[in-house]
Parts: C-alpha cells; sequence; structure tokens
C-alpha cells in the first residue's frame, strides 16, 4: 500500500521482452501461437515488471477480504472460502458442457438441487437457472410475463414501478416493449396501496416491486397490493437483488409475488464485482412454469437428462446451462448453511444494520423512521449548512481505511449514503466503521475544508470523476501520456 505503481508502459523499453529465445534463430513457439498483427503501442517489459506491477496493483484493491465493504443495495458480503474448494475440484471444473449426460450426473445433480433450494426458498414452483446475471433474470421474468399474457390474448401496455425500485426495473419492461409508470412512495418511503390502486387498470401487466426497497425498507403492504394488481389480471414481479434481508424468514410467493430473480451473486455466495460472471435465475408461480426457457432438466431412464427442447417458452437465453461455476458455489452455501443458518444470515444482516442505523442517527440525518432491513439509508442534510456534500464524506472514509458506501442512491434521498454491513461484519468492525463515520461528521461540522480536500492520505486526490467519464483517455504513448 506503500508503493506507488506507475503505468505498466513506464516500467518498460524497447526490445524488452518477458522470456528468452536463448539467442537462436530457431522459433521458440509455434507458427500457430506467433501473433502476427501489429505489436506498436503494447508494453515492453521483463516478467519481473509484470509480476510488481500486477501484484502492487492487486494491493492497493478495497474487498470483502481486506475491509469491511459497505456498498448499500449491492451486498458485498464475504463469500466463504470453503465454497470456493468446492468450486474448484477437479470432477466439476474439469467437466465439459457437451460431456453425455450419464457422465455428468454430479453435475446435472447439482443444478437439479438448487433448483428445488430456490423454490423451497421463494415459495414458488418453478425455477430457470439460465440467467447471467440479475439485469438479465429481470429481463427474462418480464419475457415471461409478456409471453402469458399474449397467449391468453391480451397484450398489456403498462408496468408500474414504484420510484423506490432498483433501476435496471424500467430498462428490463422498456426492453419487452412495455411502457412505465412510475409510483411515489408515501411518507413512510413504501408502496401504498391506495397509490396502486389509482393506476392499476386491464393495461398493466405487472407491478415490478423491489423487496426491501431501496430505502432498506420492507414493503409490508405488499400482500394487499398484490391482491389489487390480480384482481386486474396482472402479474407482481419481486427483485430479489435484497433477498439476504428474507430468505428463511419470509417467502415472495406467500406475499403474492408471481415471478423474482435471485441474484446468486449477492446473497448466495459468489464473489462479487468486477463484471461478472454473475447468476440470476428466477422463479415464478406454476401457470407461468409453461414459459420458461429450455432446455428443460428431468428424468429419463431414471437419469437426471436435459429435454432436447430448447425452443419452449420465450427460448433460450443463455448458452449451455447457465454459469455453473456460480450455481455450483450457491448450492454449496445453501447445504452447509441449511434452513436455520439461512434465517440466521437473515437475521444477523438486519441486525447489523440496525446497530449502524441507531449508532448514526443524529450524526446523519435518516429519511424515514421505519426499522432498516438489510441496510440503511442516510442523507447529508445535517452536514449542508457546512457545504460538506456526501462525496465528501465517501472521500474521507478512505483515508479511515474503509471503502465508501453508495452514494446518491437511491434518487428518493437528496444526497443519499446508503449503507449495507452484510451478516458476517463483527460488532468490533461495526464500531470502527461507526467510530469513523461520527469522526468525518465531527470534523465537518469542526473543519470543513478538511473533507472538501479528501482523500489526504491516498496516492491520487481528488480526481476530476466526471471528466474522467465524460472524455475518458484510454490510449497511452510516449507522445500522449495520461
Amino acid at each position: 500500500m506503500t508503493l506507488d505503481e506507475p503505468l505498466i508502459f513506464e516500467r518498460g523499453a524497447s526490445g524488452r521482452c518477458a522470456w528468452d529465445d536463448g539467442g537462436t534463430d530457431d522459433a521458440v513457439l509455434s507458427e500457430s501461437l506467433v501473433r502476427d498483427d501489429d505489436l506498436a503501442g503494447l508494453p515492453e517489459v521483463g516478467e519481473l515488471d509484470v509480476l510488481r506491477h500486477f501484484l502492487r496493483l492487486s494491493q492497493w484493491n478495497y474487498s470483502a477480504a481486506t475491509t469491511m465493504y459497505p456498498l448499500g443495495s449491492c451486498t458485498m458480503k464475504y463469500n466463504p472460502i470453503v465454497n470456493e474448494a468446492i468450486a474448484r475440484l477437479a470432477g466439476f471444473t474439469g467437466v465439459h458442457p457437451l460431456v453425455p449426460e450419464a457422465m455428468a450426473q454430479g453435475a446435472l445433480q447439482v443444478v437439479a438441487d438448487l433448483e428445488e433450494a430456490l423454490r423451497a426458498i421463494s415459495g414458488l414452483q418453478a425455477v430457470s437457472l439460465q440467467p447471467a446475471a440479475g439485469a438479465q433474470g429481470e429481463l427474462l421474468g418480464m419475457l415471461v410475463i409478456r409471453a402469458h399474457h399474449l397467449a391468453n390474448g391480451d397484450a398489456r401496455t403498462r408496468v408500474l414501478i414504484p420510484a423506490s425500485a432498483h433501476g435496471t426495473n424500467p430498462a428490463s419492461s422498456a426492453l419487452c416493449g412495455y411502457g412505465v409508470t412510475e409510483i411515489q412512495t408515501d411518507e413512510r418511503g413504501l408502496l401504498a396501496p391506495d397509490a396502486v390502486a389509482a393506476v392499476m387498470d386491464e393495461s398493466v401487466a405487472a407491478l415490478m416491486v423491489t423487496n426491501p426497497n431501496t430505502l432498506g425498507l420492507f414493503e409490508r403492504d405488499l400482500e394487499v397490493v398484490a391482491k389489487i394488481v390480480h384482481r386486474h389480471g396482472g402479474l407482481v414481479y419481486m427483485d430479489g437483488a435484497n433477498m439476504n434481508a428474507l430468505m428463511g424468514v419470509a417467502r415472495p410467493g406467500d406475499m403474492g409475488v408471481d415471478v423474482m430473480q435471485f441474484n446468486l451473486h449477492k446473497t448466495f455466495s459468489t464473489p462479487h464485482g468486477g463484471g461478472g460472471p454473475g447468476a440470476g435465475p428466477i422463479a415464478v408461480r406454476d401457470l407461468l412454469a409453461v414459459h420458461l426457457p429450455g432446455p428443460r432438466l428431468t428424468r429419463r431412464d431414471g437419469l437426471l437428462a436435459w429435454d432436447a427442447d430448447e425452443s419452449i417458452g420465450v427460448g433460450r437465453v443463455r448458452s449451455f446451462h447457465g454459469s455453473f461455476g456460480i450455481l455450483l458455489r450457491a448450492l454449496a452455501y445453501v447445504l452447509r448453511l441449511g434452513g436455520p443458518g439461512l434465517e440466521g444470515v437473515t437475521r444477523m444482516a438486519v441486525l447489523n444494520a440496525n446497530y449502524v442505523r441507531a449508532r448514526l442517527t443524529g450524526a446523519y440525518a435518516l429519511r424515514y423512521d421505519g426499522p432498516s432491513m438489510h441496510e440503511c439509508v442516510f442523507s447529508d442534510r445535517t452536514l449542508g449548512d457546512k457545504g460538506v456534500t456526501t462525496l465528501d464524506v465517501a472521500k474521507r472514509l478512505l483515508d479511515y481505511g474503509f471503502y465508501a458506501p453508495t452514494i446518491y442512491f437511491p434518487l428518493v434521498v437528496r444526497g443519499a449514503l446508503m449503507i449495507e454491513p452484510t451478516e458476517t461484519e463483527s460488532k468490533e468492525t461495526l464500531d470502527e466503521f461507526c467510530d469513523a463515520m461520527l469522526a468525518i461528521a465531527e470534523e465537518a461540522a469542526r473543519e470543513p475544508a478538511l473533507l472538501r480536500d479528501a482523500p489526504h492520505h491516498a496516492f491520487r486526490r481528488r480526481l476530476d470523476e466526471t471528466a474522467a467519464a465524460r472524455r475518458p483517455r484510454l490510449r497511452w504513448s510516449p507522445a500522449n501520456p495520461l
């Protein structure tokens, strides 16, 4: 952490390489491995330079393995190493997706057992493991809803989405050809039945609701809301990205939910971030099972096998059979914990979030008074009279050794600070984080300029993030250094 690291281009020199051909003219590499494209512009460095460069960069990373990672809504939880070890067993890593089914019964049993587990956790009757991420799971769920209505000769046009839902929900609806009607949350930060009833009619295909919502609050009226939607022939889609606050305690199917996706890379032990891979299985009520994509797992002559028909339902949405390594980790997590363990995860996640909420309330403004679930959302309203913003708090946290919470989301809270501690953080770690947040609040009142110029101990100070996003410079050369 104390070593600065220049760009790898600055480490090299023309003609330097990481391997030695022994000074002969004989080709060391076969012709099939020799590149014939122009290598101009690539760094020319030795092996040790490469090793040190990437090792130092890895030491700069914040992750759940290095510090508390309180990104709200993202559920950046610790993933047990035992599940990683299981995912690396040779019998799993060595299996080819085209191997004959009779030789892949163990892998197929993993798929079957995970489907069964997700049915039990959701309270719904059918599962597809195909989607590669939560957003694709949302899209598949909405495609299933669309197929259901079209099969009934009922081409509906709208989807209802609360302002407190995840931002991908409107995009998933639009990709299925639906218009979106936004519903504002009430003074509790919740979806009110009256607000849904006021806009619900036979043009509405579905309500997409995130529960717990992005304010970290449980949608306590969801069962009543679902009855209103069902009365008009609509369906209820629940974004299951926040299942870390429900699993083992409450089942979406019992609340009137018809379709939901699981984010296995949030709730069920998969390394999260860096663009994947992820997995976003969906669970549906039995009347929608016919629209799930093929092929589907079945039994033939006593063996697990894939139904050969890939055109059933809405059609395949993922190559082969999903992100198998992610599915394997999820099953290992579920089997290791069991039902009581999953319930324990939920209760600890809720307890930790409410502990953080209790310690920080007063120093930071709390927009809604209801009890938190897995995360709590503060704002910078109490700091604004000193000219201190949410971004200043986030940057100053780096000086205290913590990655920042999610900031400026959800949009329904101005200057939001969204904190999700997850279930695996100890009281000591939570206290260290809360002590840092309280110290920053005191600094904001006593010396606000200290925050506005933070971070002070990082190699790079306050960067112009807007310019970096809108005018990125992605090419390097000696004539055009970054």
